[in-house]
């Protein structure tokens, strides 16, 4: 029996396997490119082989490709493999060997076989002959194939044969960068980060803009924002993530100044979106990333997410607006977001009681009163740009 001696891991991809023909293509190329960012980011050189529903990704270095490949969007499950020449006996006598490390005596097992473009067997007979030699080989077993203590995957290709009994989750969703670029608001908080996270699973490139409050803002701000860039960066490897920070402390000094208290932050948020809006427009981005979750604070309203979203011309998308609170913090601490002493991170800007129904009308006439518009574009000119990649960060 010949084996690849080299270290093999399998993933599997979901919905890129329902689109034409042309755009699935077009997925599993940026698919591949994004592994192939991923092994160079880790110093592997690594060899890929993509079939109609799999990817094997070899090794000759001791990598932990598993801890690299489930941190890519566009798989959903990863496993190591053994390989072997897609004949009867060869993937039998490889399942033997795998299912004798892990098998004891008294354990229930089954076998899961399936057949690809390989003529001579049906993938019954072959899930029936495995099994009957591991029985061989390993005393006292049962087949259980209901609700098995031991699984073993079986799989005959015509490039080749594939045996595991290890599957490993990945995120899922679509490969990044399929799906156009985005401006992503980016904070200090829970929120935002995971907002972010789920649009980039999606397959959406990310720029993502904070709005920095200088003194009207929490010293443990800007920590707190580069933890948060430097976690997203990890889930997609080799890949460099880009971060601009605006200077708006006379942005923040015009509302304080100038805004009827109970307005400040529906006028705060609108003119953030145009900010991003305006940002969009000029980076080629196609719409912009909140965090915004229905009924959780008082801009977040149904009446005032419409009043605030009024006039922007950069489409807004809200992946969180049906999320409730543990659910969103369930998520930050899966991807690495969540902290539960950040510090203060606390805005002055805040009123004592914020409007919870305001009106487009009432902020527009403040924007033109206190020419926030031209505030906005002043303070565009001063941007700072980092890029992030592998969780380092550095200065553009």
């Amino acid at each position: 029996m010949e084996q690849d001696t080299r270290k093999v891991v399998m993933a599997r991809f979901g919905e890129i396997f329902l689109k034409s023909e042309p755009v699935r293509r077009e997925f599993l190329n940026r698919l591949r490119d994004n592994i192939h960012a991923g092994l160079k980011g880790i110093g592997v050189d690594g060899t890929i082989t993509i079939t109609r529903s799999r990817i094997l990704v070899r090794s000759d270095k001791d990598a932990d490709l598993i801890s690299l490949l489930s941190r890519i969007f566009g798989i959903i499950d990863i496993a190591p493999v053994m390989t072997c020449e897609s004949s009867m006996d060869e993937l039998c006598e490889t399942a033997v060997s795998l299912a004798c490390s892990h098998l004891m005596p008294g354990t229930r097992f089954a076998v899961r076989a399936r057949r690809e473009g390989v003529e001579g067997f049906i993938s019954q007979e072959l899930a029936a002959e495995a099994g009957s030699r591991i029985i061989d080989a390993v005393s006292g077993l049962k087949v259980d194939l209901t609700t098995p203590e031991y699984e073993i995957f079986i799989e005959a290709r015509k490039e080749g044969g594939i045996v595991y009994d290890t599957r490993i989750p990945g995120p899922g969703g679509l490969p990044y960068g399929t799906q156009g670029k985005a401006v992503s608001l980016i904070s200090a908080g829970i929120d935002s980060p995971v907002a972010a996270w789920l649009m980039m699973r999606r397959g959406v490139k990310m720029v993502f803009l904070h709005i920095e409050p200088g003194r009207y803002g929490g010293p443990d701000i800007g920590q707190n924002l580069e933890k948060n860039l430097v976690a997203l960066s990890h889930w997609i490897p080799g890949i460099e993530l880009q971060a601009v920070t605006i200077p708006a402390e006379p942005f923040y000094q015009t509302l304080m100044e100038h805004s009827e208290p109970k307005l400040r932050c529906v006028i705060c948020k609108h003119a953030m979106l145009e900010l991003a809006s305006q940002y969009a427009q000029k980076t080629g981005c196609e719409g912009i990333i909140t965090g915004d979750n229905l009924g959780q604070v008082a801009t977040q309203t149904l009446h005032n997410l419409g009043s605030i979203s009024a006039g922007i011309k950069t489409p807004v998308y809200r992946p969180l607006i049906g999320y409730d609170k543990e659910e969103i913090i369930t998520i930050a601490r899966k991807i690495g977001t969540y902290s539960s002493d950040p510090g203060d991170t606390s805005c002055t800007v805040l009123p004592p009681r914020p409007v919870t129904k305001s009106e487009a009308g009432h902020i527009k006439e403040f924007m033109d009163r206190a020419f926030m518009e031209d505030i906005i574009r002043e303070i565009l000119k001063s941007p700072v740009k980092k890029i992030i990649k592998n969780g380092t960060i550095k200065n553009m």
